[in-house]
């Protein structure tokens, strides 16, 4: 994501490398590739002069900061004024209401029915709330299965008529059965066309005019680049959405939609898609967004992510069970469990300042935790529990099942062992007698 427009950007400072002050002149020099890398990255012309113009309105009207590098003072500009063309600050969804109803709205394609599932299953997991699914495209084959599919998965009831052809109708109900049922929330999905056309937007401006929602979110996909910023302003024009989603953010996408939508429709991004998975969504923060376009990572995301994942109980377990010297290999496929339920490994990796750019051509496979667990299902329950019981034999036996090697099978040993024993290290560093003991062993 963003990966080329950061390599330019990262070029563009260095014109100011070494520079002993901001001028005119060198301002000018390095805006000039700045511009031509929001260009690149596909953002809207008028968006890119505007963003390089107020940049070096500011540039210039601060060369009195002389204990600050050009470079790193340009670098601080860029990433305010990123920030501020995406947004400035996050904007949370709408969802008072008895029940709260949210309309989706975009193009066939764009990820709409797989992002309402998403949405469904953030709000049910992490807000609590009981959400009702509504299939209102009565028009694409297989779109109120995938609707159902996607339910079923998550755990979320999706409201259907089958045969129904007038999602008007299909949508009044939907909340009707909400509200009857104690549902929090309605989000209904809605048909989509390969291009705009007019029997579309009479349709879903019927839906909305009939139910009234509090939230009406555009989901537009980033790789189609200005392409989806023309088709959010005619939505926009037709809907007056209340926020833009942004799928496939986690493909080869040049991000010109996610820098220039924003403008063009003055309307926020609320959300993004970032995988495949059902929880491969997360709110938009421009500022961290920024912080990921210049190389610098975004730490907070990375802990936020994290924290999803983190059950204070089993910490608590885990805890005392390292202090034993106890953790297992049952713990350690746990932990392998809750680093995958993060995301993508690349995208997280991106997430570690100065890491994204070290790996840009580095293959990071999802499957690459794959021949650990195959390793450790190979295994007996006796021998997870045990490790020091896996002799020679038995490690013959496991690499065979596994269908890996002795020598791998031996490496993931070695590595479980030296987590063991730096894990025991931390956990007694609350203890200093303890460390420092462990210390002079070493």
């Amino acid at each position: 994501m963003f990966e080329n427009l950061s390599e330019r950007l990262e070029r563009s400072f260095k014109i100011l490398k070494g520079e002993g002050k901001i001028t005119e002149i060198n301002v000018a020099e390095t805006l000039k590739d700045v511009r031509r890398a929001l260009l690149d990255a596909d953002v809207n012309y008028k968006v890119a002069k505007t963003f390089t113009d107020k940049v070096k309105e500011k540039a210039l009207g601060m060369d009195v900061l002389t204990a600050v590098k050009p470079g790193q003072l340009m670098v601080k500009l860029v990433h305010d004024e990123l920030a501020e063309l995406m947004g400035g600050e996050s904007v949370d969804i709408d969802i008072k209401g008895s029940p709260a109803i949210i309309l989706m709205s975009g193009l066939q394609g764009s990820g709409k029915t797989t992002f309402s599932g998403k949405l469904a299953n953030m709000l049910k997991t992490k807000r609590g709330k009981k959400v009702l699914l509504t299939a209102g495209d009565v028009y694409r084959p297989a779109a109120i299965d995938q609707l159902k599919v996607l339910g079923e998965q998550i755990g979320v009831e999706v409201y259907t008529e089958e045969g129904s052809k007038e999602p008007v109708k299909i949508a009044q109900n939907a909340v009707k059965h909400a509200k009857a049922n104690g549902f929090d929330i309605v989000i209904v999905d809605t048909a989509g066309r390969l291009a705009i056309d007019e029997s579309m937007m009479k349709e879903i401006k019927a839906i909305k005019d009939a139910i009234n929602p509090q939230e009406i979110l555009f989901v537009v996909d980033s790789m189609t680049g200005q392409d989806a910023v023309n088709t959010a302003k005619e939505f926009n024009d037709r809907l007056d959405f209340d926020g833009v989603i942004l799928t496939k953010l986690d493909g080869d996408t040049r991000g010109g939609a996610a820098l220039s939508i924003r403008t063009v429709v003055n309307k926020p991004i609320k959300f993004v898609g970032t995988g495949e998975k059902m929880e491969a969504i997360d709110a938009f923060h421009p500022s961290r967004m920024a912080d990921r376009i210049l190389g610098m990572g975004d730490i907070v995301s990375l802990v936020e992510r994290a924290q999803e994942q983190y059950d204070e109980e089993e910490a608590k377990r885990l805890q005392k069970k390292i202090a034993k010297n106890q953790f297992d290999f049952n713990d350690f496929i746990a932990q392998i469990h809750q680093i995958k339920k993060m995301g993508n490994l690349k995208d997280l990796a991106s997430m570690i300042p100065g890491v994204g750019k070290a790996i840009k051509d580095i293959d990071i496979d999802d499957n690459a935790f794959k021949s650990i667990e195959a390793i450790i299902y190979s295994m007996t329950p006796e021998e997870r529990k045990k490790p020091e019981l896996l002799n020679g034999s038995r490690r013959a036996r496991i690499a065979k099942g596994s269908g890996t090697t002795i020598q791998e099978v031996n490496r993931l040993l070695k590595q479980f062992e030296e987590t063991r024993k730096m894990m025991r290290m931390v956990t007694q560093a609350k203890n200093p007698a303890s460390l420092m003991k462990n210390m002079r062993r070493r």
